[in-house]
């Protein structure tokens, strides 16, 4: 499979697939393809439906596969990035709720729990992130700009709630509070930060889509 990434500021991955290449994605997510693109709707098991459902994904998904050489192409959602990750067994990734657009065949997309109940609950990733291992190229969705780092082992990044995009499998969530009642109450960032620890890759994203809802939200007239 060969692909290219183009457009701002909402851009697309374009990836041309020899005959036999198969590709999954998200139900609704090819913008166009070449006509000789094969599609099959699969759930993979109840279980791994209803894990999709919980992890913010659609419930069934959409293989590709190239009858001949074919073309698809996958737009993103929202004004942000599209980052291509390459999943190895010894290298499975955590991505945000929806950042998933689609993957070669050897990737495995499932349910990522945290760890700790409280990463999950107030980190502003939620509760259920998504796992992405196997083996294969993944496309994942990035709300506004991508910034990235390479955390070393016990190296921590103090990251503003919801603008985790994606870290390595190595890399450990947890949270902090912020620290006196005035900075909570006056301070504008909320009650707790998300903090990152190494070893491993991060992305973070500087537009988060619910930060984004939040400041729109905040300029509508309100109701009577």
């Amino acid at each position: 499979m060969k692909y290219s990434i183009q457009g701002e500021p909402m851009p697309v991955v374009i990836c041309e697939l020899q005959s036999g290449e198969s590709l999954m994605s998200e139900a609704g997510s090819m913008s166009w393809m070449s006509p000789n693109m094969k599609m099959e709707t699969t759930g993979g098991g109840i279980g791994k439906v209803f894990g999709r459902m919980f992890s913010g994904e659609a419930l069934f998904q959409n293989r590709y596969t190239a009858q001949g050489n074919g073309m698809i192409a996958f737009a993103s959602s929202f004004p942000g990035s599209i980052r291509a990750i390459e999943i190895t067994p010894d290298h499975p990734v955590i991505v945000q709720k929806g950042g998933f657009m689609a993957a070669e065949s050897g990737v495995e997309l499932s349910v990522h729990f945290q760890k700790k109940l409280g990463a999950g609950f107030f980190g502003g990733e939620g509760f259920i992130m998504q796992r992405l291992s196997g083996r294969g190229t993944a496309f994942i969705e990035i709300d506004g700009s991508a910034i990235e780092y390479d955390l070393q082992p016990g190296q921590q990044l103090v990251v503003d709630t919801g603008c985790v995009a994606m870290v390595d499998g190595s890399v450990q969530m947890d949270i902090q509070t912020v620290k006196g009642v005035k900075n909570v109450l006056f301070g504008g960032e909320g009650l707790f930060n998300t903090v990152l620890t190494g070893p491993g890759h991060v992305i973070l994203q500087t537009m988060p889509l619910s930060g984004f809802a939040a400041a729109i939200g905040g300029l509508l007239p309100k109701g009577n």
